[in-house]
């Protein structure tokens, strides 16, 4: 059985779609598609043609490095299998996202996101930490709950089914503030969070989310996105109330 790859390839101003004829291979995936392309980079029209740029590691959907849109649906092409898609049509569209500049064909630059945890100083402070002692304990439904928000692999899924972040808006995007929630959680994490919040209360913050709930429907670890922004909403009021009323107090006994 045949089936078609539609790539959406190029970079900057030279972007085409370009067509492969592929033989299905039971179990094969997006990504080993993509790889028997490379070991013969033949287009439909017979034409000797470059490689497809694409990414790929883990092949585990861990590292979140082959994010692309595939028929339209930002998802992981290492977990994407062939057969369902091609039993609904015999061409399949892939595209790189297009919330990320193109480096080349399916390749991003997702370094943005990072950039955005830094700015959330997404991390635990360690300085005080005395390395010949346990770590602090943490309570198992806290455990818990942390651990399926540090599923989060950058992957860029969330924002670009997000409407609110785009060209034109400054939101930061559900992916940050999950981890914001993550670190903010975590009994060491907590002694910066005020920093944290800071972020969230700026132009762009927490309260740019239009609630679309796109981000929860593409996560390919299923975080509940909605949940985390709701919860870090209310935590940010709670931060504002109370740094006014330190401002407040702080008048009065002046």
């Amino acid at each position: 059985m045949k089936y078609t790859l539609k790539v959406y390839r190029g970079f900057f101003k030279k972007q085409f779609f370009e067509e492969f004829e592929l033989e299905y291979i039971e179990g094969s995936n997006v990504i080993s598609a993509l790889l028997e392309i490379q070991k013969n980079p033949v287009n439909k029209k017979g034409d000797k043609v470059s490689p497809i740029s694409f990414e790929m590691s883990c092949l585990e959907e861990v590292c979140g490095a082959c994010s692309m849109l595939i028929n339209g649906y930002p998802r992981q092409a290492c977990t994407v299998l062939i057969k369902p898609l091609i039993e609904k049509t015999k061409t399949i569209v892939l595209a790189p996202l297009s919330k990320f500049h193109v480096i080349r064909d399916l390749i991003v630059d997702r370094s943005k996101m990072f950039e955005q945890l830094k700015k959330a100083k997404a991390w635990i402070e360690v300085n005080d930490i005395d390395s010949e002692k346990f770590g602090v304990k943490i309570d198992p439904s806290v455990r818990d709950a942390l651990y399926v928000l540090s599923k989060c692999m950058t992957c860029g899924c969330c924002l670009e089914a997000c409407p609110q972040y785009n060209n034109h808006s400054n939101f930061i995007g559900p992916q940050v503030i999950s981890q914001i929630n993550l670190f903010n959680y975590h009994p060491l994490g907590k002694n910066i969070k005020d920093e944290r919040f800071s972020l969230l209360i700026k132009d762009g913050g927490i309260s740019d989310c239009g609630n679309a709930q796109n981000c929860k429907r593409v996560c390919p670890k299923e975080i509940e996105l909605t949940e985390v922004i709701a919860s870090s909403s209310k935590d940010t009021t709670k931060y504002l109330f109370k740094t006014l009323f330190s401002k407040n107090k702080s008048k009065e006994n002046n």
